[in-house]
Order: structure tokens, then C-alpha cells, then sequence
């Protein structure tokens, strides 16, 4: 099939849906107002809760709940055919991330900014809380070490990356400083901070930087260190001082990236006969899990995640200015990403037959596919997902004229871009979690952003460094993350259910017929890992998962007995 038509058909789908589906969501399901009051109004503080423009808060909450998530997952279900992964990325992202997104935002904002798991208590019980609190506290975690790793990573794969990469800082913060501070309204300003971004780009491609090890510490531990330090300040910051204005940047950056893998497409088509080599459907890949339920918790971004809610309750909620702007916000950057994940498949489905280095040759076509996607776990680890992405974007954006070299780190320095921006924000989020938690146990020592920021920056460092000085610890635990990631989806969807059972009517069935989706996919996913982490013998895995499966049954179970209780 051609990419191109298939591209048309899913952004065609996804511009229609976002005015029809999405204004029914929030018009009639959430009945949002302007006349609302909001956190960001109500409790504004000039650090987490600040005022702040939609098309800036866009930027901010798209990058932070992209990172490389779009990227990771759609790279390898692809593995099972490019079929069932578009189709998951855009009935997904449509019918149940876009309401599990706006859902949480919606309930979060009118709770007083409060996180998923805070309010939880609200609609179901104060026990639901808790458990709610340690899904959320275990998902944050993973998150925090692993995306440390994935940047390092990024780093030693792209060295020509990392000078673009450490200047969008001082780049960001000198551009907040102009907006807020010199208050200097120019709207040309974020446009010249990402053309300067990009001049740096050139310099990374001249001067790549490659560390080495030190101290015996190998140079994924050192970027390791140097970015828990660096998010550890970054997250206590002021949202206007750094957060804000580079996910500003990130916004345009993303603009651009698009425009140039649609460009790279249309013109590869024209000039370079791209075609999706990858199979429609592939029923059994080499030592894969089964399609069912595995592919629903392996796209997850692009889809639906449950690490959009704590951003969605997070750190979104605190800044929306208006309720009216929260569809753009929250509708409008799930089906976004959904249009990333798109591409994405694109990527890996078509540009990477465009030209694969296999050792001392080059394959094309469905030879380039086959190579890459040789099995499960030929195709499983993070470069290999991140590398076929980038080498396939690359592949089609130099048929526009771009040299393939400059296209490989304009590409590396988005994906790193926005897991920085993850990194960020869900270190700021664990901070907003542990304080809530503990407060509400009158542990007061947690209210101090520091100290409670310093838990969440040390609990993920030992965590990073539990196997070793190469701060892959994280990866112990990753096997789990996607089946913690929907299963936190599910039980997000059955709160806004709960939610909207209040209100009366059927309006429930908007959330309540995706969280029984998920909730089966997820409990299923989780009883198969089960049996999968004790054929291995792997205790710890067996432990944790069996844990998550209790938490899921019992808030579960809470949820119905909350549903049956309710009158209509």
C-alpha cells in the first residue's frame, strides 16, 4: 500500500474526528465553561500554578506526554503488521486516549488541580487512594530512571545530538526571561529560539561529543548522573523559567518535524517510490508474545497511557487558563500524537526499506524489514526501536534535498528533546504525588519542594544504579512498564466514569466501555506475565507483578460496588 495514501486517510480521519467527536466529548459529556473557575487562577503561585496561554500549555503537555513513547511502541508493534497498529493508534487514540486525557484533565482542574490518584478518594473510597498513589508512585519511578537511560542512550547513538540538545536550555531560558520578565510580546520570538536551536544543529554535526568512561563509570552512568542532577533543579524551577518556554520550543520543533516526515514522505513517494514493505498482517513473529492482548500494552503513546492522566492532573491542570481551552490541551495533543504514532509507523513500515546498513552492506525493500525485524528480540531493545525510527525518518527526509547526516540528528535531537521534557515533568509530578501522599499523612515535611523532589530524584537514581555503574537498573523493571502504564489507563477510565455516573443519563458510557476494554486487556496482559516471569524464574518481576494484579482486582472491584451504589 503507499504510504502516502494511507497517511491522507489517517490525518483526514484524525482532523474530522477532533471536531466531531472531540466537540461532542466536551461539549456535551464534560459541558465545559468559560465561566468556570480555574486552579491556575484561583491558585496561582508563580511556580506550579501559573496562568498560561493554550498554545504554550499545547507545547508543554504534548512533549511531556510524548517523550519517546509514540516512538517505542509503534516501533516494535509493527513487528505483528502495520494493519492492527494503525488501527489501535487511531480508533485508540480517538475513542479512548483522547477521553482518558481530557477526562482526567477536566476532573482534575474542577478537584483544585489535584493528581488522579489525590481525588480518587472523592468518587470511590480513601483505600482506593493509596492504591491508587502506589501505581502511580511505581509508574513515575520507571519512568524517571528509565527515561534517564533512554536519553543516555540517545546520547552515545547521536553524539552529534548533544550540543543541540544542552543548548535548548539556555536557549528556553532566555526566551521565558523575554516573554515574562522584559514582558517583550513578539511573536516571531519562539520562532527565532528554534531557528537558533537548529543553527546548533550544524555545530553538532562538526563537533560530535563523545564521552568516555571515567572513574570506571561507563558513559551511560555519567549522562545517567549528569541528568538526574540537571532535572533535580530543572523541576523546581518555576514553570515560566525553563518548563514553559522550551516546551514552546518543543511545540515548533514538533510543527516542523511533521512538516518535514510528511514532506519526506510525499517526495520519496515522487521521486524515491516508497512503499510499505512491511506486512499487513504477521500472525507469528519469531518468539513474539501473542498479538492479543500484548499489542494494546505495547502502543500505549499514540494510543492511549496512563502517564498522560498524572500529566494531565499534574502539571496541565495547574496552568490552563481558561476550561474552554482544555479540548486544544487535552484532545488536541492525544490525537497529535496519535498523528505522530502514524508517522512513526510510516517510518518503520516504509522509509526503513529505503536503505538498511547490515553490517558491510545495505538491504532495501522487504529485505531492509525482514533484517531489522528478524524477531521479537532482534527488535525489542530501546536503540533498536529509537535507531529504526531515526534511520527510517532520515531515509525519507533526504529525498527533500537534506543531507541524510543533518536529517539523522534533526531527527535525534527531537526524540531526545521530548524524553527530556518527560524526564522534567514526571520528576516534577513525583514531587506533586510524594507531597500529597505524605501530606495527607500528616507527614509535613514532604510540602518542601526539595526535599520531596530530592526523594523522587535519589528513590530513581538507586533504582538506575541497582545493577551497576551503567544506570540500566531501570531496565529490572521495564519488562513491567507497559503493563503498569494501561493498567493505570484503565483505572483512570473508571474514575471519570464514576465521574460522569453523576451526572446521570448514559453519558458513563463515553469512558465506561473503554475501561472495560482496558481493564481486560490489562488484567490479561498482566496474568500472562505472570506465568511468563515464573516459567523464567524471575522472583522479583514475579513479586511486583503479582502485586499490581491485587491493586487492579481490588480497585476494580471498589469501582463496581461505587458504579451499583450511585443512582441515576
Amino acid at each position: 500500500m503507499s504510504a502516502l495514501i494511507l497517511m491522507i486517510i489517517i490525518f483526514v480521519g484524525y482532523i474530522l474526528m477532533y471536531f466531531l467527536y472531540g466537540r461532542f466529548i466536551s461539549k456535551k459529556i464534560f459541558n465545559i465553561s468559560s465561566k468556570n473557575s480555574v486552579p491556575s487562577i484561583d491558585l496561582e503561585d508563580g511556580v506550579d500554578y501559573v496562568p498560561t496561554k493554550k498554545e504554550i500549555i499545547f507545547g508543554h503537555h504534548f512533549a511531556s506526554i510524548a517523550g519517546t513513547g509514540p516512538i517505542v511502541g509503534p516501533a516494535i508493534a509493527i513487528i505483528w503488521g502495520w494493519l492492527p497498529a494503525v488501527l489501535w493508534v487511531f480508533f485508540g487514540a480517538v475513542f479512548m486516549g483522547a477521553v482518558h486525557d481530557f477526562g482526567s484533565l477536566i476532573i482534575s482542574m474542577r478537584n483544585q488541580g489535584k493528581s488522579i490518584s489525590d481525588f480518587t478518594s472523592k468518587y470511590i473510597n480513601k483505600r482506593t487512594r493509596i492504591l491508587f498513589f502506589l501505581i502511580a508512585f511505581l509508574e513515575l519511578w520507571i519512568v524517571i530512571a528509565i527515561f534517564g537511560l533512554v536519553i543516555a542512550i540517545i546520547f552515545k547513538m547521536f553524539a552529534t545530538a548533544i550540543i543541540p540538545i544542552w543548548s535548548q536550555i539556555p536557549i528556553a531560558m532566555l526566551l521565558g526571561f523575554m516573554i515574562y520578565n522584559k514582558k517583550v510580546k513578539n511573536n516571531w520570538l519562539p520562532i527565532i529560539a528554534v531557528f537558533i536551536m537548529y543553527l546548533t544543529i550544524i555545530v553538532g554535526e562538526y563537533i560530535p561529543i563523545n564521552i568516555h568512561e571515567i572513574w570506571g563509570i561507563p558513559p551511560t552512568g555519567i549522562w545517567t548522573i549528569i541528568l538526574l542532577i540537571y532535572v533535580f533543579f530543572a523541576s523546581i524551577l518555576p514553570v515560566t523559567v525553563l518548563l514553559q518556554p522550551r516546551d514552546f520550543i518543543n511545540a515548533y520543533q514538533l510543527f516542523f518535524t511533521i512538516l518535514l516526515l510528511v514532506g519526506g514522505i510525499i517526495t520519496s513517494t515522487i521521486f524515491g517510490g516508497l512503499d510499505i514493505v512491511a506486512p499487513i498482517y504477521n500472525a507469528s513473529p519469531t518468539k513474539a508474545p501473542s498479538l492479543w492482548p500484548f499489542l494494546f500494552i505495547t502502543i500505549a503513546c499514540g494510543a492511549i497511557s496512563g502517564f498522560h492522566s498524572l500529566v494531565s492532573s499534574g502539571t496541565t491542570s495547574k496552568q490552563i487558563l481558561n476550561e474552554s481551552d482544555a479540548p486544544f490541551v487535552g484532545i488536541g495533543s492525544m490525537l497529535m500524537e496519535g498523528v505522530l504514532a502514524t508517522l512513526v509507523i510510516i517510518a518503520v513500515a516504509a522509509g526503513i526499506g529505503l536503505g538498511y546498513n547490515h553490517g558491510e552492506s545495505t538491504l532495501f525493500g522487504i529485505d531492509a524489514w525482514n533484517s531489522h525485524y528478524s524477531s521479537w528480540v532482534a527488535a525489542k531493545g530501546l536503540g533498536s526501536k529509537i535507531g529504526a525510527f531515526v534511520n527510517g525518518a532520515a531515509n525519507m527526509i533526504c529525498n527533500m534535498g537534506i543531507p541524510r547526516s543533518i536529517a539523522v540528528v534533526i531527527m535525534g535531537v527531537f526524540v531526545a528533546s521530548f524524553a527530556g521534557t518527560t524526564l522534567d515533568s514526571a520528576t516534577r509530578i513525583q514531587r506533586y504525588v510524594l507531597t500529597e501522599l505524605f501530606t495527607g499523612a500528616k507527614i509535613n515535611i514532604f510540602k518542601n519542594k526539595y526535599f520531596s523532589t530530592a526523594v523522587a530524584v535519589i528513590s530513581a537514581g538507586l533504582l538506575a544504579f541497582s545493577t551497576g555503574i551503567g544506570g540500566k537498573g531501570a531496565l529490572k523493571l521495564w519488562p513491567l512498564f507497559g503493563a503498569v502504564n494501561q493498567t493505570l489507563a484503565a483505572l483512570v477510565l473508571i474514575i471519570i466514569t464514576l465521574f460522569l455516573r453523576k451526572k446521570g443519563g448514559y453519558k458513563w458510557l463515553v469512558s465506561g466501555l473503554p475501561a472495560i476494554f482496558m481493564s481486560v486487556m490489562t488484567t490479561w496482559a498482566i496474568i500472562l506475565n505472570q506465568i511468563s516471569f515464573y516459567e523464567s524464574n524471575n522472583i522479583l518481576l514475579q513479586i511486583v507483578n503479582f502485586t499490581i494484579f491485587i491493586i487492579v482486582v481490588w480497585i476494580i472491584i471498589e469501582g463496581l460496588l461505587k458504579f451499583f451504589k450511585q443512582t441515576v
